[in-house]
């Protein structure tokens, strides 16, 4: 496998669909909506950016990371929660409060090991998904600037809207890094 950018940042909103498999899966394998398929079209080895998923019941992850299948979808509610917890809350939230030690990740550890720790902060980075999942993921990158884990000057890319203009800005935005290797 090439080794990824470690300049450019993928934060793309989960799926509804999903491929069935293992219990545990990639997320980048485990989502089948259309924007993840053309991700994995576009970039089959996952080599023009790092890809993260903002899901509704994983929050923020590293695509790599392994996940089961689950049926939740992004609510106010949820979106709040997760801008609240930033980068230190668990998810997925317990379903109750007699655990000791909290389940689940946080932002901040996928997002670490995205940077080494800092040593590579992204200078570039593209928020997809729907209106909700663009504000949690807006905050993220505050936090993000903030810890020092993407740079403050970087250029930060939105895409949302109707699906089909949506999967053709992402290409676009992915093959845009052919065009600046060269």
């Amino acid at each position: 496998m090439a080794p990824l950018p470690s300049f450019r940042l993928l934060i793309l909103a989960c799926s509804a669909t999903k491929r069935e498999g293992p219990a545990y899966m990639p997320a980048i394998k485990r989502y089948d909506g259309p924007l993840w398929q053309t991700l994995r079209h576009v970039d089959p080895d996952g080599t023009k950016a790092r890809v993260a998923v903002l899901s509704a019941h994983y929050g923020f992850r590293d695509a790599r990371t392994p996940i089961e299948t689950y049926d939740k979808r992004m609510t106010e509610e949820t979106a709040i929660a997760m801008k609240a917890g930033g980068l230190v809350t668990r998810w997925p939230r317990p379903k109750t409060q007699r655990r000791v030690m909290p389940s689940g990740e946080h932002p901040g550890m996928h997002i670490g090991s995205m940077t080494a720790f800092r040593r590579c902060p992204f200078a570039e980075v593209a928020l997809v998904g729907g209106h909700l999942y663009l504000d949690i993921m807006r905050h993220f990158v505050g936090l993000f600037r903030d810890g020092g884990y993407v740079a403050a000057d970087a250029r930060i890319t939105e895409i949302n809207g109707p699906i089909g203009r949506m999967r053709q800005e992402l290409r676009l935005w992915l093959e845009q890094y052919d065009a600046e290797a060269r």
